[in-house]
């Protein structure tokens, strides 16, 4: 008798496969909304955002769990699984997940540098591949392996693929990273080559897609589980209106971008980032950022009032309606000494790289909160 008095257990709620997000007709403003209508129709269901995003290239706001991807993250370590970090050769700074061997336990970490589509055609990997480990490791990091690939061009999709399954040794894989360092993109390559999966994930340039666990299973019996993108709000893409990330998000190769300049020179990158050049010899910085971004030089005594009065005109994004919004820029002050070669990085723009050894001491204006400091030559 004890039996029949059991409550019925509940089933698992139908999830949106581009997202993750639990399927519900009830609240258009919260993540998983969809017609009844269509959820009563269609057994495998875009939720309405996921359909706007892959149909119309729009975004709508809603209320995502802040905590989802802490939670996920926490139960890695009771688990036995791979764990495939993504990070953004664009923005390797602001993509390593920091502290993640706290989180992963004793589980191995693939560690998949993505988007090397961007870089010029001659960089040398080899050298590019030990410069990664090398900043891994600055950040706490022990990856078991990296791989370099652009899941854009599929290139070295398959060099993952055959790392996942080496290290992987039959166990699931959880697919870890930072918004908008390819995550869906690559796992999209992966589905489509070893996967038994009919559907493809939600993939857009817009912080936040992914809005909670997607399992996917390949053909050796493991499932592939792609999480929600930590935000770290100490990059750029996370403090400009979503309208401009197109500005700054490059989808075509960098055209490095080379000025001679004299002390006491300026450069704004648009209304964002300032970049002063305030000692040092005659020499030349070469800018790695988005081709869609206009760089502007002028003479630091009229750096000021150029930047008050073209700030949204002249120097964009952010657009006169945009500048309220925005975080007041904050000054960093850098000396790079004589005999080294820097890159002086602004997380989420790209960087600059400083080309001769002679030194020189410059300041980055960068709105709060955002990280910018000098690192070791990436290229």
């Amino acid at each position: 008798m004890k039996d029949d008095m059991r409550e019925p257990r509940e089933a698992a709620p139908r999830r949106c496969f581009g997202c993750g997000a639990a399927l519900q007709s009830e609240h258009e403003e919260l993540p998983g909304f969809v017609p009844r209508a269509v959820l009563e129709r269609e057994e495998d269901a875009l939720c309405r955002r996921c359909f706007r995003i892959r149909h119309y290239n729009e975004i709508s706001a809603v209320t995502a769990d802040p905590d989802a991807f802490l939670r996920l993250l926490g139960g890695i370590a009771e688990t036995d699984c791979l764990v495939v970090h993504i990070a953004d050769l664009y923005d390797m700074e602001g993509s390593l997940i920091t502290g993640l061997h706290r989180f992963v336990g004793r589980n191995p970490v693939l560690l998949v540098a993505n988007k090397l589509d961007l870089l010029p055609k001659v960089t040398n990997r080899s050298r590019l591949l030990a410069w990664v480990l090398r900043q891994a490791r600055r950040n706490g990091l022990e990856p078991a392996e990296a791989v370099l690939c652009s899941a854009r061009r599929n290139e070295g999709v398959d060099r993952v693929a055959e790392a996942i399954r080496r290290l992987a040794g039959g166990r699931d894989v959880y697919v870890v990273g930072a918004t908008n360092v390819g995550k869906s993109a690559l796992i999209n390559r992966l589905i489509a080559e070893y996967g038994d999966f009919a559907r493809e994930l939600t993939v857009s340039r817009y912080p936040g897609t992914t809005l909670d666990a997607v399992r996917i299973p390949l053909r050796d019996g493991v499932q592939l589980v792609d999480t929600p993108g930590i935000v770290y709000s100490h990059r750029l893409t996370e403090v400009v209106p979503r309208r401009d990330l197109g500005a700054i998000l490059p989808e075509k190769p960098f055209r490095p971008l080379t000025y001679q300049l004299n002390a006491r020179q300026t450069l704004f990158f648009g209304g964002l980032v300032r970049f002063d050049f305030l000692e040092g010899e005659r020499q030349s910085f070469t800018a790695y950022v988005s081709p869609a971004l206009k760089v502007h030089r002028t003479k630091l005594e009229r750096a000021d009032e150029l930047f008050a009065a073209q700030r949204g005109k002249l120097l964009v994004p952010p657009s006169e309606e945009d500048l309220e919004r925005m975080p007041p820029l904050v000054r960093h002050e850098l000396r790079i000494g004589s005999d080294q070669h820097r890159d002086v990085f602004v997380s989420g723009l790209g960087w600059i790289k400083a080309n001769s050894t002679a030194g020189a001491l410059v300041a980055l204006h960068v709105p709060t909160g955002v990280r910018a400091g000098l690192r070791e030559v990436m290229l």
